[in-house]
């Protein structure tokens, strides 16, 4: 009969054998190899392979460091999960369909932007360098435009490249994550605490409705609270 120590000894063998098929599972995902990994995290390949195979654990910061460079979630590590089977997101979507509102989404785009600029396709060609006749067929939505001069069209009519991509389909939206999640980590510190504490949503709601609020409003919002607090 296994005493108590067995069977602690048991469970944390079998933890860490699970852990280490996660981490080789977030290290195939990530397309990286075992030398690589290991060079990263500055332990032997055969440290490593070691704590794959579950015959050795790493410790918590070690597995930080791994999750920082597989760019996977510390979670992934205690879960079930595995991700290097999954078929990439972007052979799951109509992509050909998406390049093409793509296309036409810049198209209009380019056509509305020069228009509120109030200039001609002769005048953009002139401050862009780039033919009348290209610039036509850009609008028309008869050539795709290079990414590298609708950067010099959009600087002409003060815009982002960003600002030509639609946000409502699975490209977009994605763009559109990346770019709200570069604002959350260029907040303070002590912001990016405050907004990410799932306690705090309810303020940050109240924020997100004042914000929306004309000013007229807003102001008096304003009156009624300082007289509450005075």
């Amino acid at each position: 009969m296994a005493g108590p120590s067995d069977v602690h000894r048991r469970r944390l063998l079998l933890r860490a054998k699970r852990l280490g098929l996660l981490m080789r599972d977030a290290r195939l995902a990530a397309g990286r190899s075992l030398k690589e990994t290991a060079a990263a995290l500055r332990i032997s390949p055969r440290t490593l392979r070691a704590y794959e195979e579950g015959r050795k654990s790493p410790s918590l910061p070690e597995l930080a460091a791994l999750a920082y460079f597989l760019q996977v979630p510390l979670d992934h590590f205690w879960g079930h999960d595995i991700i290097s089977d999954d078929v990439p997101p972007i052979f799951k979507l109509p992509l050909e369909d998406l390049l093409a509102q793509h296309h036409a989404h810049i198209a209009q785009r380019l056509r509305e932007a020069r228009a509120k600029a109030g200039l001609s396709l002769k005048d953009l060609a002139t401050r862009t360098g780039i033919s009348a006749s290209r610039l036509a067929a850009y609008e028309k939505g008869e050539r795709a435009a290079p990414a590298v001069e609708l950067e010099l069209v959009a600087e002409v009519l003060g815009l982002k490249l960003r600002d030509f991509l639609p946000v409502d389909d699975p490209l977009g939206d994605w763009l559109h994550q990346q770019q709200q999640i570069r604002g959350f980590l260029e907040l303070p510190p002590e912001l990016r605490a405050f907004v990410a504490n799932p306690r705090h949503a309810p303020y940050l709601e109240v924020a997100r409705k004042l914000s929306q609020m004309p000013v007229d409003r807003l102001r008096t919002v304003a009156e009624v609270l300082l007289d509450i607090t005075f």
